[in-house]
């Protein structure tokens, strides 16, 4: 089976566990992000299966009508990228885990990265420290903060567990 990964930036699908499960097929992985309707349909001519990341790249009906031996398209999470329409007209099947009730662990802790390095002052300690100079502030703490979180789905649920560990009073 020839199958193609579009936009994995960092290379990092083939260190995955699930991309041994992979082996004996012919398997592209393309590092790079491309809209270009031309190139994809050349670079996806004799693909049959195409590995999604996100919603990165738009497979509209334009491109699928160029792609012959595409028979399955394969992503986690919603499709508003993907033209529904053209790939049932093409049969082409569309297989897309919506994991509602999945937290997003990885977004939940940038978030909480992104908190601490902006209370603690972690990038303006970490230039002071290479500029030779030791701790420019104290920073503050989160404990008895406020921690407002808009919208409490899959990612806020977890920041907010995040916050009340931190003794935070937590407010969505």
């Amino acid at each position: 089976m020839k199958i193609a990964i579009l936009d994995d930036y960092h290379d990092t699908i083939r260190t995955l566990p699930c991309f041994a499960k992979l082996i004996g097929h012919d398997v592209t992985i393309w590092n790079d992000h491309v809209q270009n309707v031309d190139v994809l349909a050349q670079r996806l001519q004799e693909i049959e299966v195409l590995v999604l990341n996100r919603e990165r790249t738009k497979i509209q009906a334009a491109l699928l009508e160029r792609l012959p031996n595409l028979k399955l398209i394969s992503q986690r999470s919603v499709y508003p990228h993907i033209d529904i329409v053209a790939c049932t007209r093409l049969g082409v099947i569309v297989s897309s885990s919506q994991h509602a009730d999945t937290p997003n662990y990885a977004a939940a802790e940038m978030t909480w990265g992104l908190v601490l390095a902006g209370v603690r002052q972690i990038p303006q300690q970490m230039s002071a420290l290479k500029a030779g100079k030791w701790q420019i502030g104290a920073g503050s703490t989160l404990r008895e903060k406020t921690l407002g979180i808009y919208g409490y789905g899959r990612i806020g649920r977890v920041v907010a567990g995040y916050g009340k560990a931190f003794g935070m009073k937590v407010l969505i």
